[in-house]
C-alpha cells in the first residue's frame, strides 16, 4: 500500500490518481501509524518551504520520514516535498534559514535565472545508476518552482538547467525525491511513478 501524506500541502487528488495508475493500492492519510507502516510513503508539496515544513511537523511528518529512513522504508518527496527533506532553505527567511527535515545536509536557495518561477517542461541529465528514470532517461518533466538544491546529495542524481544547474531528482537508498511533478508529467511521469512503486 502507498500512503500519500496529507499535511495540508500538495496536489493530493492528482497524486493519488497518478499513483493508482501504477496499479498500487493508494491511501491519502494524516494517520502517523498508516504513514509509518505503508510500503511506500509519498510526501507531496506545493507552496513555500516554511509553510510546508510547519504543515509537515503538525502531523509529525518530519519524524515519520526520519523513522522510515532508519528502518529502510521507502519515501518519495515531490516538489516542495523534496525541498523540505533538505537541511534548510532561504525562501522568505530572516536572519536564520528555515529548517527542513535534514535528510540531506544542503540548502535550498533561489534559482539564479532572469524569469521565475521555472515553469514548464525540461529535460534531465542523470548521474549514477537510476531506478526512477529507467525507460524515460531522455524524456521531459514538468517543473514549477523558484528555489532548488544545487549541490549533489545521495547516491544518484538527475540535473536540469534553468539559468543555472539545479538538482531535479535524488535517489538515496530508501529516500528519493523529484523537484518536478511526475503526476503532471504525462506518460513519462507515470512511468517514473511505476518504476518507484515496482522497486518497493
Amino acid at each position: 500500500m502507498i500512503a500519500i501524506l496529507d499535511y495540508g500541502s500538495g496536489n493530493l487528488r492528482s497524486a493519488q490518481r497518478a499513483f493508482e495508475a501504477s496499479g498500487a493500492d493508494v491511501v491519502v492519510t494524516r494517520d502517523s501509524s498508516v504513514a509509518l507502516s505503508a510500503k511506500g510513503l509519498v510526501v507531496p508539496g506545493v507552496g513555500a518551504f516554511a509553510a510546508c515544513m510547519r504543515g509537515l511537523m503538525s502531523v509529525g511528518g518530519d519524524d515519520i520520514v526520519r523513522k522510515r529512513k532508519e528502518a529502510g522504508n521507502a519515501t518519495l518527496g515531490i516538489c516542495v516535498g523534496m525541498q523540505i527533506l533538505f537541511r534548510d532553505g532561504d525562501e522568505h527567511a530572516g536572519a536564520e534559514l528555515n529548517k527542513g527535515v535534514g535528510i540531506w545536509q544542503e540548502s535550498i536557495t533561489k534559482i539564479n535565472a532572469p524569469v521565475l518561477p521555472h515553469m514548464g517542461w525540461n529535460t534531465v541529465d542523470i548521474v549514477g545508476n537510476s531506478t526512477l528514470f529507467k525507460g524515460v532517461e531522455k524524456e521531459s518533466f514538468y517543473f514549477v518552482h523558484s528555489y532548488a538544491a544545487k549541490n549533489a546529495v545521495g547516491k544518484s542524481q538527475a540535473w536540469s538547467t534553468y539559468g543555472e544547474k539545479i538538482l531535479a531528482a535524488v535517489e538515496d537508498g530508501p529516500v528519493a525525491a523529484t523537484q518536478f511533478h511526475p503526476e503532471k508529467s504525462g506518460a513519462a511521469g507515470l512511468k517514473l511513478i511505476k518504476n518507484w512503486v515496482e522497486s518497493l
